[in-house]
C-alpha cells in the first residue's frame, strides 16, 4: 500500500518530509500551506480518533499539496489497532506490552509502526493568527526540510 489519496510517496522508505504535530483544521492548514515542495508530514494530537484525525486533514488538505499523515497513539495498541482499521498505514505506539503484537498487524497490512514519533514542531503551543508563530512554523519546515 502506498501514500493515501492526494499524498505524494516517499523518496526513501522511513523517511518523511518535515512532521508538524496538529491538533485542529487550521494548524493542519498552515503547515500544509507553508509546507515546501516535499511537503509536510501531519502528525496527530495523541490519542486523537482516527476518523477525527482523517476528517480533519481531509478538510484542510488541497489537490496538490503533498502530505503525509501520522497517527500518534501514544501507548494505546487499541488505539494503533482502530488506526490500521481506518486505513493509516504510519503511526506511532510508544513501548508497551502489546508493541509486538501491534507491530506484527501493522506489518501484515503494509503499515509502518514507530516507536517515537520523529522530531515535531508542535503547533499546540502557537499562535498562528500572529506573524511570529506563522513564522516560527516556516522556519521548522524549511530546517527541517
Amino acid at each position: 500500500m502506498g501514500a493515501e489519496a492526494g499524498q505524494r510517496p516517499e523518496k526513501m522508505p522511513g523517511v518523511l518530509p518535515p512532521a508538524v504535530r496538529v491538533h485542529g483544521r487550521a494548524e493542519a492548514e498552515a503547515a500544509l500551506a507553508l509546507a515546501g515542495p516535499d511537503g509536510v508530514t501531519l502528525l496527530s494530537a495523541p490519542g486523537m480518533a482516527p476518523g477525527v484525525f482523517q476528517a480533519l486533514v481531509a478538510a484542510a488538505a488541497r489537490p496538490g499539496q503533498p502530505h503525509r499523515v501520522m497517527m500518534d497513539c501514544a501507548d494505546a495498541p487499541g488505539l494503533a489497532l482502530a488506526t490500521l482499521r481506518a486505513g493509516l498505514r504510519l503511526l506511532v505506539l510508544a513501548p508497551c506490552p502489546a508493541f509486538d503484537a501491534v507491530a506484527a498487524a501493522a506489518e501484515e497490512c503494509g503499515a509502518e509502526l514507530r516507536p517515537e514519533p520523529p522530531p515535531t514542531f508542535d503547533l499546540g503551543r502557537i499562535d498562528l493568527n500572529s506573524p511570529g508563530g506563522r513564522n516560527k512554523l516556516a522556519q521548522w519546515l524549511r530546517a527541517a526540510g
